[in-house]
């Protein structure tokens, strides 16, 4: 973080001169001392952050994937005419640890076309789905087993 906060004030800058570079390095220090003892920020967290880049942009990649399939699939049950609509309201446990797992598979869901989640407590979600087809695999989702993996690269 250190080095994105130097790196960040180059660019702002627009230049490099001798007194930029000391004054930055000076006040990047300064942000990044400030994060660490007031907003519980540490190196830890960071090397656990870099670690986890790598599943996190795949995660992205999959998220982008299912919404796209999503898209289509409510696109064909809206406009076809032979098929009824049947809106359910679905609740299922997940194994998963963190908090923030936990608010990115919400979202996930949220994000992805005929599903909102509409209350996460605990480990219940309680998720309402524009069709009963879409409510089919939620607790074993892609999504959930992505999240599962990043949380055991957490751990290590």
């Amino acid at each position: 973080m250190l080095f994105l906060l130097f790196a960040l004030w180059l660019v702002f800058n627009g230049k490099v001169t001798l007194e930029i570079v000391l004054f930055g390095m000076v006040l990047s220090t300064a942000v990044y001392l400030f994060c660490w003892k007031f907003l519980e920020y540490s190196p830890k967290r960071e090397l656990c952050a870099l670690r986890l880049l790598p599943q996190g942009i795949g995660y992205f990649f999959v998220l982008v994937w299912e919404i796209v399939k999503a898209n289509c699939a409510a696109i064909a049950l809206i406009v076809s005419p032979k098929y009824e609509v049947e809106p359910v309201l679905v609740t299922f446990r997940t194994n998963l640890k963190t908090d923030l797992a936990k608010t990115i598979l919400a979202n996930s869901i949220t994000l992805t076309p005929g599903t909102i989640t509409v209350e996460l407590t605990d480990d219940e979600f309680k998720v309402h789905c524009l069709d009963k087809e879409m409510a089919e695999g939620l607790s074993d989702s892609v999504f959930v087993r992505l999240l599962m993996k990043m949380e055991k690269t957490a751990e290590r």
